[in-house]
């Protein structure tokens, strides 16, 4: 078993390996950018895909994974896993109805509100103690799936049909053309100082330098990576200026809840 996931500012990294540990001590988690998460993933049976919603839909570059790698999907048991601010309503089911496209078989889906990570929105934004509320009860709730598959059933939420016209009509529709591919519109302010770190961390290599400023080009995957981690606030794409940068180490010094590993899990794939 493997999991691959998109992560900008940590809340996915730290749902997928929270709930892998919980489900088969023994799974990897491997960032999606990474060379060899296909390699990797294509030596396994089991597959989960976690990734944030953006106007609940999935972004550009899962999907354009699951495009690219349509060789991968025949045949593996894949369960899909996103993270949302508030609302998603079928966003496990964007990706699930992808895979089967490709000959998949989904086992489930997870949906887990997490503190909200669009810098430049005011619209989601909490305290730092509602956002630590959210994140132990999104702990709970991955700790809670992992036991039920344990026990042979596999949450199934954002899979339904309800589910997916929540989502469309919610707001898949209305914002679709914010997801149809990547975006060219992320702006650099000449705050910028040229440090890299922004070129460095984005996963689609986006960001360059150029004339000791950093440069952004038309392939953005709107993880927010870049603009959470920027020091002097110089990134913005939705909004016009930074209302709160949001990285989810702030809260790592919290200690995880225990886990309890079950050595000798029962296979659960039917």
């Amino acid at each position: 078993m493997i999991g691959l996931f998109l992560s900008g500012t940590g809340n996915t990294k730290h749902c997928t390996e929270l709930f892998l540990h919980a489900w088969d001590e023994r799974a990897c988690a491997v960032p999606i950018e990474s060379p060899d998460a296909a390699k990797l993933a294509a030596a396994q049976d089991v597959i989960l895909l976690a990734y944030p919603t953006q106007f609940s839909n999935i972004p550009y570059m899962i999907r354009d994974f699951i495009h690219k790698n349509a060789a991968l999907w025949p045949g593996k048991h894949v369960f899909c896993l996103n993270t949302m601010g508030l609302f998603s309503g079928d966003g496990t089911g964007c990706a699930a109805r992808l895979l089967k496209k490709y000959g998949a078989h989904i086992l489930g889906g997870l949906q887990i509100p997490m503190p909200d990570s669009v810098c430049d929105s005011k619209l989601l934004k909490k305290s730092e103690d509602k956002n630590l509320e959210l994140i132990q009860m999104a702990n709970q709730k991955l700790l809670a799936a992992a036991a039920q598959i344990k026990r042979g059933a596999f949450p199934q939420e954002g899979l339904g049909l309800l589910d997916h016209m929540a989502g469309l009509f919610g707001q898949r529709l209305w914002f679709y053309s914010k997801t149809r591919g990547y975006c060219n519109r992320l702006k650099i302010s000449d705050a910028c100082i040229g440090c890299g770190l922004c070129a460095n961390r984005c996963p689609m290599h986006n960001l360059i330098l150029e004339q000791g400023k950093a440069k952004a080009g038309d392939r953005c995957t709107m993880c927010y990576r870049c603009i959470s981690s920027c020091p002097r606030q110089a990134i913005t794409l939705l909004g016009k200026e930074i209302v709160e940068q949001y990285r989810f180490e702030r809260f790592e010094q919290f200690e995880r809840p225990h886990l309890s590993i079950d050595k000798h899990p029962k296979n659960t794939i039917h």
